[in-house]
């Protein structure tokens, strides 16, 4: 077994130094020699010019694998560039849902005449009319069905005469004369029966499925779940439409991670570094303003306690050990809550199960915390009253994480928003504000102790 190693960067220069010699028939030779994923890695590293001097040299089949493992946004710009009938060509040797969502990304004029010159049209054209967040929209055609009326031997035959791919036989799906998903059989299962067996005898009739109008988390999550490598999607006549593979709700799951990380940084939308400057900031002063309005809370809570802050200044230095502690809690329990959600894993009728949940493990690290904290205003201020003030502020604070770090996400998912977006701006405030009101009631209760 030879082993797998490139250097992507001697390869790009190799690439690079055809196509300046006027060769562009070695430099698609050299690309041609890759696998998909370091086939695109090189091409995406080319300037545009050098991508359309070795698109027309490659292989059709090689320049459908570079389109598909390509991000959307640069699949775009090259199909965006090419003549409708080479890109029709192309996208007839790509998976159809590859196809659909790469015309959906195009002008609508030029995915037209595209769509007419392609051969394959009719498997893409029903991909089309589904919203792309959605199960609909994620699917694929179902290029193998059988039918409840077939013997196994007609299933086979059926197999034999579509040579399908690989991918494609992980589960054979059965549908009534209707085009109804009734039942769904795996190929050990076929070929271990007679050749006489009906499939409406050998079948599962209890089939995981999803809508097609569902959100395609939803169906990422299913197949996670339940471990599936396929996933039927049918309309609201439960007549199968298309499958899910593995593969997609794999990239799935990733997008809708990298969304909820960077919702939870206040961004409502990717934002890569080398976005313009002008589209960068429509991105994110807004949030920024919010998370300014939100954090006068906390303003309007110090400047109630002015007085009691002026005859001690010492208070003024453990603000930052307050909030920062009990923000960080409050970030740790609004990360785990916010994931749960995505995955499913928590639902409403078990908030307050959770918040139990959140409390003891709250109750635990406040009073670590809160000790520490009393420990070094002891040490370092020398006063024994400042601590206890300090250190009780920061166990409440912490415990009040434990109630708004579950409770705003599901109040928010409630309201059918993002509770990644919105619920950190809120907590944060109410955790700053709430551990400013504590500390400096306290302070202003025992002040004639302190100074």
């Amino acid at each position: 077994m030879k082993e797998y190693v490139i250097d992507v960067d001697i390869l790009l220069g190799q690439v690079k130094a055809a196509l300046e010699r006027g060769d562009p028939k070695s430099a698609a030779g050299l690309l041609e020699a890759l696998r998909p994923a370091d086939q695109a890695g090189v091409f995406d590293d080319l300037f545009p010019e050098e991508q359309d001097a070795i698109i027309p040299t490659l292989n059709v089949e090689d320049s459908a694998d570079i389109l598909e493992e390509l991000e959307e946004e640069d699949a775009a710009e090259v199909a965006a560039r090419l003549h409708p009938a080479d890109l029709a060509e192309i996208l007839d040797h790509m998976e159809p849902d590859e196809a659909a969502d790469l015309l959906g990304d195009i002008a609508p004029e030029k995915a037209a005449r595209v769509l007419n010159a392609m051969e394959e049209a009719e498997e893409v054209k029903p991909l089309l009319a589904h919203q792309d967040e959605t199960a609909g929209g994620l699917m694929t055609s179902a290029s193998i069905v059988l039918q409840t009326s077939m013997t196994t031997s007609d299933a086979l035959a059926h197999l034999q005469e579509l040579s399908p791919d690989d991918e494609d036989i992980y589960y054979l799906f059965v549908t009534d004369t209707g085009g109804r998903l009734v039942g769904v059989v795996n190929l050990r299962t076929l070929v271990t029966h007679p050749k006489t067996a009906k499939i409406a005898d050998i079948m599962d009739s209890e089939v995981v499925f999803v809508r097609a109008d569902a959100d395609q988390e939803e169906a990422a999550n299913l197949m996670k779940r339940y471990d599936l490598l396929a996933l039927p999607v049918v309309n609201e006549d439960s007549q199968l439409l298309g499958v899910i593979t593995y593969d997609d709700s794999f990239d799935i799951l990733e997008d809708e991670a990298t969304e909820d990380i960077y919702r939870l940084g206040g961004l409502a939308q990717e934002t890569p570094m080398d976005m313009p400057i002008g589209e960068a900031v429509r991105k994110r002063l807004p949030w920024l303003i919010v998370n300014l309005v939100m954090a006068l809370m906390s303003v309007v809570v110090l400047s109630l306690f002015e007085t009691t802050i002026s005859q001690m200044a010492a208070l003024a230095a453990f603000f930052p050990l307050v909030a920062g502690v009990s923000g960080s809690a409050g970030t740790q329990t609004l990360t785990v809550t916010v994931r749960s959600l995505a995955l499913g894993e928590i639902e409403p009728k078990k908030a307050l199960k959770v918040v139990f949940n959140q409390i003891g493990l709250s109750l635990v690290n406040g009073l670590s915390v809160g000790l520490i904290i009393a420990l070094i205003a002891v040490i370092w201020k020398g006063s024994l009253m400042l601590g206890v003030i300090a250190g009780v502020a920061t166990l409440v604070n912490i415990l009040s994480t434990a109630v708004t770090g579950v409770l705003i996400p599901l109040l928010i998912q409630k309201f059918k928003s993002d509770p990644a977006l919105a619920s950190p701006i809120i907590v944060t405030a109410l955790t700053d504000a709430l551990g400013y009101l504590v500390y400096l009631n306290l302070a202003s209760a025992v002040i004639s102790y302190l100074v």
